[in-house]
């Protein structure tokens, strides 16, 4: 747990966790006040949440117990937002979506997430180095971290496209299940974004376009910019899962081709060696039994133009099949 607190002066200073810390330093009215939360939601962040900031019980049950898909609640005083980060892991193929409450009032943003969340600590460092990021309310500093969240989960998708690209080299170059079993999980991940970004977007909107007394008409402009990229993030997300769609597609051609590249060869040699099989199936074992006890080198002559017959007829029938170009 952490607080950090800009006064009217515009300086910048961290703040005890404590209710009687931060009463007393919201008693001014004047400052700016961030509490970032972190942890499994025990009594102790409850209580600093309902007897420090009066917040109703409900919308903290909501922030500590449950699990929400993006959402904005308007409680007059303040307003209840979800929002859900993204971390891509590229060795492990998987990706992580967790998720950030926050409580948006006037003079105070309070942060709550069960991990840490990058995006957050990205923006408290900045806050400390530069306070000018602390001078214009808790609803520009909403702002900016919804901007560094949208950041952030343009760099998991272009990384995801990186190694969705390598994914479709190794197609052409060795297809195997595991490959698919890639594809499948990739398939996956963006579905999980699209049910992530969806409701996302709509709470941007609603944060740009809505009348909210905690949001001031001047921030309405860059919700709407930070909008504008969420339009383009689920654009993104769409193109990335044509993209895996794409590349399954691109699998099973390789293999189909790879597969229609072993019968032909096959049938080939089924071909070429079928007329050997017919002759010898039609003249049978004995076929100079008669023969050769009686006129022995009749029998050899007879042997040896059958023979170079039969080798003969293999040889012509390819060179035939590659005239044709069926080779």
């Amino acid at each position: 747990m952490r607080a950090l607190y800009k006064d009217a002066v515009n300086e910048t200073r961290i703040v005890d966790v404590t209710t009687e810390a931060l009463t007393a330093v919201m008693s001014g009215g004047q400052g700016l006040l961030w509490v970032d939360l972190m942890g499994d939601g025990g009594s102790a962040i409850e209580n600093l949440l309902q007897q420090t900031f009066g917040f109703h019980p409900l919308a903290i049950d909501d922030a500590l117990h449950e699990t929400h898909i993006p959402k904005v609640d308007d409680w007059d005083t303040y307003l209840y937002l979800v929002f859900q980060d993204v971390a891509y892991d590229a060795a492990q193929r998987t990706i992580l979506l967790p998720e950030l409450d926050v409580f948006l009032g006037r003079g105070f943003l309070v942060t709550y997430h069960k991990q840490a969340i990058a995006a957050v600590d990205q923006v408290w460092e900045t806050c400390q180095r530069d306070t000018r990021w602390l001078q214009h309310g808790a609803d520009h500093l909403l702002y900016r971290l919804i901007d560094e969240l949208v950041d952030r989960y343009l760099l998991a998708i272009d990384d995801m496209e990186e190694d969705l690209a390598q994914l479709e080299n190794s197609i052409f170059e060795e297809p195997s299940p595991a490959l698919l079993a890639q594809l499948f999980i990739f398939k996956r991940m963006c579905l999980r974004l699209r049910r992530v970004l969806a409701p996302q977007r709509e709470v941007v909107n609603k944060l740009a376009r809505d009348d909210y007394a905690t949001i001031g008409p001047k921030d309405r402009i860059y919700f709407r910019d930070v909008a504008d990229h969420m339009i383009r993030l689920y654009d993104m997300s769409d193109n990335l899962r044509d993209l895996v769609l794409g590349s399954m597609d691109i699998y099973l051609s390789v293999v189909n081709n790879r597969m229609n590249d072993i019968m032909k060869t096959l049938t080939i040699i089924t071909t070429l060696f079928m007329p050997l099989t017919f002759l010898t199936g039609f003249f049978g074992m004995n076929f100079f039994q008669a023969v050769l006890p009686s006129n022995f080198w009749t029998g050899m002559g007879m042997l040896a133009l059958v023979l170079a017959f039969m080798l003969l007829l293999p040889v012509a029938m390819f060179w035939w099949m590659r005239r044709r170009a069926w080779m």
